[in-house]
């Protein structure tokens, strides 16, 4: 506030105090605002995708196709297994197995690591065991209010320890977009589950979804968060036909899905195809990743 003075005046009852408002001090100029700053379109950078599908209907396989070389951190350690086909398809040499990789600390350090200059895409196989992972991490690190270790997610309180794994898992994804943006493709592999579709406009209805972390509340979403994050959700099914006896019959072909169908979630920013899966599936990517 201004300083107040105070002097005198006569008046017919005597001395009359008169106060006087000394002079503001002058106001110091206003900050110099930046002006907003206008970038080009980034002409390049790694595609974001998640590819999930039944146990066994060929997600690997799919995944070392990407362009290469790729690097496999192989959480559901497939790569033993698949070993002597991907010699037989030439493929081995397009794959850069990563090692170390044993708890949720070891993967994001794995991936902050420096060293992956010659890499041009990367897949967690699978992002379902790396979920299993960060309720772990959480698990050992984030205790309850009491200061004890719970013994499940459950154990924080009503919805309190899905929250706390959805903070767990979030800066996977920032660690990811990091390669992304020096060019590489990141592939989560998914296993699936049925999920519950809640329709305002009838009855609800099954659909398949990447079996991650989905409460059913849909707060602290795992699943939600990483179909916002991809720019492609792949859903690849085996093909069936059902029967008026009820009956499914299918041949053992395979379907990629690239849009939401009511049986399926997916999306995809380059393309709306269904996309036949043959042989080694080699031919996908060329419509997906362009």
């Amino acid at each position: 506030m201004s300083a107040m003075k105070e002097m005198t005046v006569s008046g017919m009852g005597g001395p009359v105090p008169v106060r006087r408002v000394a002079p503001m001090a002058p106001m110091a100029p206003a900050a110099a605002r930046r002006n907003v700053q206008f970038g080009k379109v980034a002409a390049t950078g790694g595609h974001r995708v998640v590819l999930y599908g039944p146990g066994g209907i060929g997600k690997t396989t799919l995944a070392a196709q990407l362009p290469g070389p790729v690097a496999f951190i192989d959480l559901d350690e497939s790569l033993p297994r698949l070993h002597a086909q991907f010699d037989a398809a030439g493929l081995s040499g397009n794959i850069l197995p990563v090692s170390g990789v044993a708890d949720w600390q070891t993967l994001r350090d794995a991936l902050q690591a420096d060293g992956w200059d010659s890499v041009k895409s990367i897949v967690i196989d699978t992002a379902t065991k790396a979920e299993e992972m960060a309720v772990a991490f959480t698990l050992a690190n984030t205790l309850m209010e009491g200061g004890k270790k719970a013994g499940s997610v459950e154990g924080y309180g009503y919805g309190k320890g899905y929250g706390h794994v959805f903070d767990t898992f979030l800066p996977l994804l920032a660690d990811l977009d990091r390669h992304c943006r020096a060019g590489r493709n990141v592939v989560l592999i998914c296993h699936d589950c049925t999920a519950n579709v809640p329709n305002p406009a009838g009855e609800d209805w099954l659909r398949y979804e990447p079996r991650l972390q989905s409460p059913t509340s849909g707060k602290a979403s795992i699943r939600l968060r990483v179909r916002e994050w991809a720019d492609h959700v792949l859903f690849i099914g085996y093909d069936v036909d059902v029967g008026k006896d009820g009956k499914g019959r299918g041949a053992g072909t395979r379907t990629l899905y690239t849009s939401e169908l009511p049986h399926c979630m997916a999306k995809s920013r380059s393309t709306q195809e269904v996309i036949p899966v043959e042989g080694d599936g080699a031919a996908v990517w060329g419509a997906v990743i362009r």
